[in-house]
């Protein structure tokens, strides 16, 4: 899951990119306003964390309606040390899901995070399943027929992209968008070592594939 976080502290914005990652989620950072917009409208997020006060052309409540303008629904969280009622309402109106007041711990953003995540436009459950392999997004497992399967963390990224998509056809250009951050550089032969290993694991020592290769288009998870 690609997450863009606009945050003019950098000592905070880059600690959180760090442990947004070992969490296997791909992180692209702006430092000011106008980065942040410019990003946010160009960009395909999964979530947003968008600071409410920010230098530059725009502010967090900026983007958050800019964004909800072009009718964009991607999850927004903002982030602010305003916690007075009137400053909760006024983001929560622009447009924003969820309103994390600073000093915040990391664990509750995480779990925040997962709640956006949960959103029924993408899915209900906590568990993730296709058929019978099983993700949980929070314990960082994979079981299918019951048996743990061990993944690095950009091959259950990638696998949770495919999951929460299950059925649909991902192109290269999909995967690398929403897998990957900005500032990657990452090849369409790159995805394709990538789902050679992730089927190896979640495929090969089973009877039925669930990873599909659509030629000429691109992957997709299906049972």
């Amino acid at each position: 899951m690609r997450i863009l976080l606009v945050e003019d502290e950098q000592k905070i914005a880059n600690a959180l990119k760090r442990g947004l990652e070992q969490e296997a989620y791909a992180v692209d950072v702006a430092y000011d306003g106008r980065e942040g917009y410019g990003r946010a409208l160009a960009g395909k997020y999964d979530v947003m964390i968008l600071d409410r006060m920010l230098p530059g052309i725009s502010d967090g409540l900026d983007i958050v309606r800019a964004i909800r303008k072009e009718g964009r629904h991607e999850p927004v969280l903002l982030l602010t040390a305003r916690d007075a009622t009137r400053d909760r309402v006024e983001g929560l109106d622009s447009g924003a899901d969820d309103y994390l007041v600073k000093p915040f711990s990391f664990e509750e953003l995480l779990a925040r995070i997962r709640a956006l995540l949960r959103r029924p436009e993408q899915t209900a459950d906590t568990i993730l399943t296709v058929g019978d392999l099983e993700l949980q997004p929070d314990q960082f497992q994979v079981k299918r027929h019951g048996q743990m399967i061990e993944l690095s963390r950009k091959e259950f990224a990638l696998l949770e992209y495919l999951m929460r998509n299950q059925g649909r056809i991902l192109s290269k250009d999909q995967i690398i968008a929403h897998v990957w951050d900005f500032d990657a550089d990452i090849l369409p032969n790159t995805v394709e070592a990538f789902v050679a290993s992730l089927r190896q694991k979640i495929d090969r020592p089973f009877k039925e594939p669930l990873l599909h290769t659509v030629r000429g288009f691109g992957y997709k998870l299906a049972s």
